[in-house]
Order: structure tokens, then C-alpha cells, then sequence
């Protein structure tokens, strides 16, 4: 495929030994690579190669990068929050075309109805080869299998990526959460984590309805973004006391629901690492028959040359069971991706019709060969939200010829810092 051109066909327009940039996990803790990588081809007649215009890193790459979670053998390429254009499409895709503006998911679809459990994760971009083997949308291409039902058409050809980009991921699992949590409108809400997912999730609670949402973290910029939607700050280090003696000085009896933005790597109010420390914080901070919705990832997956680190995840974690059964309490968590595409629609409608705007989490826009410098900025909590913009902004059919032009299109202030729009706050 030439880089000025999209196609319909098997792949062979890509071109034998054609290469481009990806962010590559390589297997060693603490580092991240950009890397010349094979430039995706066309596999199967329902597949779609995607340019990919904006992409983001993830709280859960962070797992990755830190070497306790992933697929067993690496390396691979890192990324599952894409924005692109089609360039490419196998001759069974119907739905879209080249020069189509997309979201991508971050879980694509199988394409058969799978009645084994064992199977309903599907496959994840960005994750390895034990997830699927797709790559990630941290490049400048991506092969999209079963393009029909995998992506989203944006409507809006002159919006912003970063207007859409979240749907792919944290904004739905923040969505999920409050539904693991059992969430209802007027419900107060303690939210544990504010990096991207926990700020989504607050934000969320808010569009919700919720009477309260209290953000616990111990980053001031993230505490005070937090406080700027209109959610209450908690610091968890802070002499008043840990997060549940902070919120329920405040709240009698406890929140409704609690949700766990945080997962296995949370560190307890001295930041000494505890890996049971929010789900202890979760039974004491939720009231009688509330309920706990479980985010962050817990994931003892034993060491591995994808997860060199990965035995310093505990397989067992101590929580109060009694305390939890005396509220009454119902707890649920688990990946999101299963899911994805039931919360999708409602979520797309409010982004849609301007009631949600999401790109105010965005601290940071780079071009891709600065994300080694990105992954560790963000692993210090010196950044909330990174995007890695690509020179080629976006790509348009010319109806007549079926060409796509290469036109200077400004990047929404690609390379900028503090790249969103000030949030809004929301109505309490």
C-alpha cells in the first residue's frame, strides 16, 4: 500500500518488506522501545488496514511496562486506544470504505459466536500473542480483523480525535464500573484512583447522576482535575486520616457504591506497596448493601519472559470476608472488553450530542518517537493522560479516483502540552 493510496484487495498493495513505527515491549521492566516493525497486511477478506491518526498509553500499559502482566513471550506492540482512517479493506468488508474516519475499540470483535467461557475475553489489541496476536494502535498502521463489527465510524469529519479517542477505552471501562458497582442515579460514590480511568469514572458518576463522588488519590494535579468536574478530593497520605476515615467522617455509614481504579500495584497511606489495600478500603468505606466494582487489574501471573517481574504478584489476597458479608455487599470486577460493545452506543450518543467531552484528561500530546520518555513521565504520575499524535493527521477519498490525499491537516495541536479543552464542572 502506498502511503498515498488506499486499496481494496488482498494485501499485496502494501508491499513486500514495507515497515513502519510501533511501540514495542521488549520484555525488559521499565523500558519501552520504538521499533521499524512489518507494516500490517491484509489477512482475511473481512479485515481493514487502519492509518492510525492518534493513539494513547493506558494505565494498563503500565502493567506491561512494570514486567507483571502480559503475554509469556515478546515482544509486541503495545497500544489498544486508536483513531485512524481506512486505507485498505479485504474484499468481504462491507460497512466501510477507504477514507473512512474510525474509532477503534479496544477489543475487536471474533467474529463467530462463542459459546465457550473460555473464549468470551476475545482478542485485545496491544497485548501479545496470548490475547489475540494482534498488533497495537500505538503505530502507524493496524490490521483490523472482522472490520465490520470492530469498528465505529465517526460522524463528524471536522471534530477532534481527542474527541472520540476514549470511547475506545477508559471512559467505557469507567462507565463498566459504576454498572460492576451497581450504580443508580443519586447514589454517592467513592472513587479509588485518579489517573485517566478514575478521572473517567468520576466524571461518569457525575453525567449519572450521582449525589456525591469523592476522587482518592495522593497526586496533587490529579486530585485537583478531579475537584474541577466536581468530585470531592481525597489525598489518602494526608494527616486526616486514610481515605475511608476521610470519606466516612463525611459520609455516615459509607458511599453507595466504590469503585477500584487502582488494582494490584496500589500502594496504602504511607505509598508502601500493600497489594490488598483498596479492596480492604473498599469494605470499609461502602455502606449496607452497597456495592464494589473492581477495575484495577489483579493479575498473578507468575513470572514469564513477557512478565519478568510478574511473581511478585500475590495469587492470594487477604480481605475481610465477614465485614463484607455483614454490609451485605456485592462485589464484581473483571475486564472490560467483553462488554465494551453493549456500553458503546449510550456512550458514543453523549460524545454525539456534546452532553460528555472527554478530551480535558489530556495532559500531554507527542509525537511517537518521545513515548519510551511518555511511558516513564506517566509511571511517575508526572502525566495523567499522554496521546501520541502522527504527522499525518487524517486522510480523505477523493470520490472521483478513490485516491487518498496527504494533505497538511492541523494535528489539533499535536506535540502541545495540556492539549484539551479547561473540563467542565459538572452540577453536584
Amino acid at each position: 500500500m502506498n502511503s498515498a493510496n488506499g486499496t481494496q484487495g488482498n494485501g499485496s498493495s502494501s508491499g513486500k518488506g514495507a515497515t513502519m513505527r510501533a511501540v514495542v515491549w521488549e520484555g525488559k521492566p521499565y523500558e519501552m522501545a520504538v521499533r521499524d516493525v512489518p507494516r500490517p497486511r491484509i489477512l482475511q477478506p473481512e479485515d481493514a488496514i487502519v492509518r492510525i491518526t492518534s493513539a494513547a498509553i493506558c494505565g494498563s500499559d503500565l502493567h506491561t511496562y512494570h514486567g507483571v502482566f502480559g503475554s509469556m513471550t515478546p515482544p509486541w506492540q503495545m497500544g489498544h486506544e486508536g483513531i485512524g482512517v481506512v486505507v485498505e479493506v479485504g474484499a468481504a468488508t462491507e460497512q466501510f470504505k477507504v477514507g473512512d474516519r474510525v474509532l477503534i475499540p479496544g477489543g475487536a470483535d471474533t467474529g463467530f459466536f462463542a459459546n465457550d467461557p473460555a473464549k468470551d475475553q476475545g482478542p485485545i489489541f496491544g497485548e501479545g500473542p496470548d490475547y489475540g496476536g494482534l498488533g497495537g494502535t500505538q503505530a502507524e498502521y493496524l490490521r483490523v480483523p472482522f472490520a465490520d463489527d470492530s469498528l465505529v465510524a465517526i460522524p463528524d469529519e471536522f471534530s477532534s480525535d481527542l474527541d472520540w479517542l476514549f470511547l475506545s477505552d477508559i471512559f467505557i471501562t469507567a462507565w463498566a464500573g459504576l454498572d460492576f458497582a451497581g450504580f443508580e442515579a443519586g447514589d454517592s460514590v467513592a472513587v479509588f484512583g485518579a489517573g485517566p480511568v478514575g478521572l473517567m469514572c468520576a466524571y461518569a458518576a457525575l453525567l449519572r447522576g450521582a449525589s456525591r463522588v469523592y476522587a482518592v488519590d495522593h497526586v496533587r494535579d490529579r486530585l485537583d482535575k478531579a475537584a474541577s468536574i466536581g468530585a470531592v478530593p481525597i489525598d489518602f497520605t494526608s494527616e486526616a486520616g486514610t481515605a475511608s476515615e476521610q470519606i466516612l467522617r463525611r459520609e455516615s455509614g459509607g458511599v453507595a457504591r466504590t469503585v477500584d481504579c487502582i488494582g494490584q500495584e496500589c500502594l496504602n497511606h504511607h505509598l508502601r506497596s500493600q497489594q490488598n489495600y483498596v479492596l480492604q478500603e473498599a469494605i470499609k468505606v461502602t455502606r449496607y448493601n452497597g456495592g464494589i466494582g473492581i477495575l484495577g487489574v489483579y493479575a498473578a501471573m507468575g513470572r514469564s519472559a513477557g512478565a519478568p517481574l510478574g511473581d511478585m504478584m500475590d495469587k492470594e489476597l487477604l480481605i475481610s470476608i465477614p465485614d463484607m458479608w455483614l454490609k451485605n455487599l456485592s462485589i464484581r470486577g473483571g475486564s472490560l472488553f467483553p462488554s465494551l460493545y453493549d456500553i458503546l452506543p449510550k456512550a458514543f450518543d453523549l460524545v454525539k450530542r456534546g452532553r460528555a467531552r472527554l478530551d480535558w484528561v489530556v495532559t500531554s500530546q507527542i509525537g511517537i518517537e518521545d513515548a519510551p520518555a511518555a511511558y516513564e513521565r506517566f509511571d511517575k504520575k508526572l502525566e495523567t493522560k499522554v496521546v501520541i499524535r502522527f504527522p499525518w493527521a487524517r486522510e480523505q477519498a477523493i470520490a472521483s479516483s478513490g485516491a487518498v490525499t496527504n494533505g497538511n491537516v492541523p494535528a489539533d495541536g499535536a506535540n502541545g502540552k495540556d492539549g484539551g479543552k479547561p473540563p467542565v464542572r459538572l452540577p453536584m
